[in-house]
């Protein structure tokens, strides 16, 4: 077997793992809605949140495959730049540098959520949890989401620039990885505007769906471009 047979192969099932992975959060996720926060629909959390013992683990499945699918995420990202023309690395380095940071922030702000913020619950440890827990419309774990799924949006703009349409597949590519940048700000945009501090988790689930359902799309098309220069 060729290295270029190989690394084709790679590419492959590295596109189709993020896709699954991207699938299998996500619709964890939206079966999980949350009970505190504007779409709280009824008996919501409030204020100091410890009442949120009583969620675990069903409320915290969703981030173990989303931890998975962010470095998964990362992984597909070096690949693309692998494949990437020599004139167009320059934007596939960028991009896979913001993914790795957005990487690093999305899976040590799950991390903290799944090992340290519901055993402190559940030990009765509950000094300064309010900041940190899920639960907290407008604490530190929905802000980290945000700068972490804001640097993964703009790792979509490099992303796009480094597809250029030459290859089937490419000009999809490039075109929902700089619509996925460009509703992320717009979705920043009106969400500030109209809600300004008090947006709460508003722009957090409008940036995680965006994200997710680019890097499903795109990682599903890049393996058929993949599987066709195998």
């Amino acid at each position: 077997m060729s290295d270029q047979t190989t690394t084709n192969r790679f590419g492959f099932y590295t596109s189709i793992i993020t896709a699954a992975l991207g699938v299998i959060s996500l619709g964890i996720a939206v079966g999980t809605p949350p009970l505190s926060g504007p779409f709280c629909p009824a008996d919501c959390f409030q204020y100091p949140y410890t009442e949120a013992v009583s969620r675990w683990p069903r409320d915290y499945y969703w981030m173990f495959p989303a931890m998975l699918f962010v470095l998964a995420y990362l992984v597909w990202v070096a690949t693309i730049h692998h494949f990437a023309d020599p004139d167009k690395k320059l934007y596939s380095r960028i991009g896979m540098l913001l993914a790795a940071g957005s990487g690093l922030i999305l899976f040590s702000d799950y991390f903290i959520q799944v090992t340290i913020i519901q055993p402190a619950l559940l030990n009765g440890e509950t000094a300064g949890i309010a900041l940190w827990t899920q639960f907290n419309p407008h604490g530190l774990f929905i802000a980290l989401e945000e700068i972490g799924y804001l640097l993964m949006s703009v790792s979509f703009l490099f992303m796009g620039l480094t597809f250029t349409g030459t290859r089937k597949g490419e000009t999809a590519l490039r075109w929902i990885f700089l619509a996925g940048f460009i509703l992320t700000v717009l979705a920043l945009i009106i969400i500030a505007v109209v809600y300004g501090i008090h947006r709460e988790y508003r722009f957090e689930v409008a940036v995680i769906t965006i994200d997710w359902v680019v890097v499903i799309v795109t990682s599903l098309i890049f393996s058929r471009t993949i599987k066709i220069r195998s």
